[in-house]
């Protein structure tokens, strides 16, 4: 199975209490540190890659104001650039990938194209992006627009981008730099093409003027959910991440995701679905089960419903919390909404329950367990074809990787069901071993 770990470079990750827990350190998300620290633990674990999620403003949508994400330090509260960091980290480490979001509606083909290509060749072939779209209000007030993009056109847009990137990567043939220093020739030209692109969003010329990295372009990780967004991930991304909250609703998105790799001319294996799980590993399930009991108790609906308003682009402050959720058509994360949805019926939940269970981990499993417990869970979702490993999120930093990976990584590879050591020169590779 693959492994990667949910990052945000702030005070939260799917956990928004976090930054409250008390083992965590107070405030060492500021400082370069703390991240060297959780990739060096990811890395001794034999991690595939880390990757921070990110977005670009604050939470505004619950009650109009940034009062209450800031005040109540939810998912969007800070959030630092995760690409200076994962050049720090390239420094720092040699094996493990390195991933960072941006965003195709708030970004350009070129300027992307460049970060991603400079990270790849100093990490030697590990990096990656986390392809978002972005989705809320606060955001497009940041960039000058009156409003976000319709959902569509957000997608028509990626589409477009990803498109333009990959071109732009490809634009120096491998074999084209030279460096011959006593001829004086740096570079065969005849290998280097501009791409003269033309299309709806983007007018882009190039070559690149970056040499061709490593991997050839960063691995392309995504996370769309709603029915456009699978057919975007399907033909373009090498790692899905998905939230799922049981075994059932894995396979379906799976199975789904798998389903569609055939029309962009793919195949099934060529796109690894993980999905998200916070473990609480404990000597015994009674101690596992009081982690997860603290963890929980620091719960404040207030807070995921903050971070709830911005993903889903609806202010919710203006419903009751003592009834169940609206059905509501959203302009935000469609697919995640439809789940919410779901589990608030089957379930009888509240618009406070749905609140509380988005503060404590944005939907994202709990599996509490001793280490045994938790590698057998694991086990089975991989055989049952609900996933092809796994995005770890953790409930407090930076030491919220260590049980994980001191105790249920060796219980995973004594079962041969994760690799005892990197297999291969990039971050692409671990992937196809």
């Amino acid at each position: 199975m693959h492994l990667a770990a949910f990052l945000i470079a702030g005070n939260a990750a799917h956990s928004q209490v976090l930054w409250r827990h008390p083992d965590s350190s107070p405030g060492g998300f500021l400082k370069l540190d703390y991240y060297a620290r959780i990739a060096r633990t990811l890395e001794r674990g034999k991690f595939d890659l880390l990757f921070f999620a990110d977005r670009l403003a604050v939470s505004t949508r619950f009650g109009g104001d940034h009062r209450y994400g800031v005040g109540h330090g939810d998912q969007d509260a800070t959030r630092l650039d995760p690409l200076p960091i994962l050049g720090a980290l390239a420094a720092l480490t040699s094996r493990i990938g390195l991933g960072a979001t941006r965003s195709t509606t708030y970004s350009q083909p070129y300027s992307l194209a460049r970060e991603f290509a400079t990270l790849d060749h100093l990490s030697a072939g590990r990096a990656a992006w986390n392809v978002v779209t972005s989705v809320n209000q606060g955001e497009a007030n940041n960039f000058g627009l009156r409003q976000s993009l319709s959902h569509d056109a957000r997608y028509d847009r990626a589409d477009e981008f990803l498109d333009v990137a990959h071109q732009l990567w490809g634009s120096w043939a491998p074999e084209a730099l030279l460096l011959e220093a006593g001829s004086g020739r740096y570079a065969n030209a005849d290998l280097v093409s501009a791409i003269a692109h033309s299309g709806p969003y983007f007018n882009v010329r190039g070559p690149l003027n970056i040499p061709a990295s490593p991997q050839s372009g960063p691995v392309i990780i995504q996370a769309g959910s709603s029915q456009r967004g699978q057919d975007f991930a399907a033909r373009w991304s090498e790692v899905v991440f998905g939230i799922q909250p049981d075994l059932p609703r894995m396979q379906r998105f799976y199975q789904d995701l798998k389903g569609r790799a055939a029309k962009f001319g793919r195949k099934p294996d060529d796109i690894k679905v993980l999905t998200a799980m916070m473990p609480f590993v404990g000597r015994s399930r009674a101690e596992a089960e009081e982690k997860r009991a603290r963890h929980n108790a620091l719960v404040d609906p207030i807070v995921g419903l903050s971070t709830l308003s911005s993903h889903m682009n609806v202010d919710f402050s203006g419903y009751a919390l003592d009834a169940p959720i609206a059905d509501l058509e959203v302009a935000g994360m469609q697919g995640l909404f439809s789940l919410i949805r779901e589990l608030s019926s089957e379930r009888q939940l509240t618009l406070a329950d749905i609140g509380r269970m988005y503060a404590s981990g944005v939907l994202v499993p709990q599996v509490a367990g001793t280490a045994g417990d938790i590698a057998d869970w694991m086990t089975h979702i991989v055989a049952q074809q609900g996933a092809d490993g796994f995005v770890i999120t953790p409930v407090h930093l930076p030491h919220g990787f260590d049980d994980f990976v001191d105790l249920v990584v060796p219980q995973l590879q004594r079962h041969g069901q994760f690799r005892q050591d990197y297999q291969g020169d990039t971050l692409r590779s671990y992937l196809q071993a």
